[in-house]
């Protein structure tokens, strides 16, 4: 399946627009899990667990975005968009994403 932020896909003709296709999850922004009780002292070191994490959640709406292309019939999912919302004060993320599912010739 090809996810692409572009209204097309160099090289290959959009046969039909199948629809536009959206999902949801919600992720913790502060992860320590894993962490020593000296690294979740660290500042750097829970930025670093967070960024992980908040790139592994983008990479599950992604995911979920392409099952449901594949439920579709779609070859593809041009014109990906994503927002990140802060929710419950900071503790969590609220991550959506959003294209449409494509076929290709």
């Amino acid at each position: 399946m090809i996810i692409t932020t572009t209204n097309s896909i160099q090289g290959r003709e959009i046969t039909q627009y199948l629809g536009v296709i959206t999902d949801f999850i919600y992720a913790k922004i502060y992860n320590t899990k894993g962490l020593s009780f000296r690294d979740s002292l660290n500042s750097d070191k829970i930025y670093e667990s967070s960024e992980e994490g908040i790139d592994a959640a983008k990479q599950e709406v992604l995911k979920k975005l392409e099952a449901k292309a594949t439920e579709m019939g779609a070859h593809a999912i041009v014109g990906v968009t994503m927002d990140v919302e802060v929710i419950n004060q900071g503790l969590k993320l609220g991550i959506s994403a959003m294209g449409t599912a494509v076929a290709l010739k």
